[in-house]
């Protein structure tokens, strides 16, 4: 998979954001989310793209410029729940682990209502397969302890495949929204 979306140019990458991004906010309603702040509170997570990840910026400043709070995760530690900060378009950003980038310490904690989340792969159980380490998953399960927090995969309609391994521990999506559409998660 991770060739696969290595292969995609960079003019088609963006074609699909766009998508991804009018699909995702066609499907708020539906999702159970309010359309703008005005609305409803929420609040969003994200992801600073790595390598060939599907990259979900475009989104993350649509639902900034509805006024909603989003954030990027920061990695704490190994075997550590994610916790997100606050960020705005147009932010610095600090290099952090993995390659990643994330905003920096002098800015908020928030929790989010709403969490796009990077993957490999999914399937239509709402399984996710990510690198291996555990960060969303851990994450989710904390988070989902003390409230309801809707897990959406954003990817490249590709991606999707018969079955993803699950190991315990993994959480499960509740959405994917793909080039293709929004697509609510069938439990298996």
């Amino acid at each position: 998979m991770t060739k696969l979306r290595a292969g995609v140019d960079e003019s088609t990458r963006r074609r699909v954001a766009e998508r991804v991004k009018a699909n995702f906010l066609n499907a708020m309603t539906e999702m159970g989310l309010p359309r703008d702040a005005a609305k409803g509170r929420a609040a969003f997570a994200g992801y600073w793209p790595k390598s060939s990840e599907f990259d979900p910026r475009a989104l993350l400043r649509a639902l900034d410029g509805r006024g909603f709070a989003c954030a990027l995760p920061v990695v704490v530690g190994r075997r550590q729940p994610l916790r997100f900060r606050r960020w705005c378009p147009g932010m610095a950003l600090e290099p952090a682990s993995f390659g990643l980038r994330e905003p920096p310490e002098t800015v908020p904690e928030i929790s989010p209502d709403v969490i796009l989340l990077p993957l490999l792969a999914f399937d239509s159980g709402g399984h996710r397969l990510g690198y291996g380490a555990g960060f969303y998953d851990r994450t989710l399960e904390r988070l989902r302890q003390r409230r309801r927090v809707l897990a959406v995969g954003v990817a490249y309609a590709f991606q999707c495949v018969d079955a993803v391994p699950i190991a315990a521990g993994d959480q499960p999506l509740e959405w994917v929204v793909t080039d293709e559409g929004a697509r609510r998660s069938v439990p298996s």
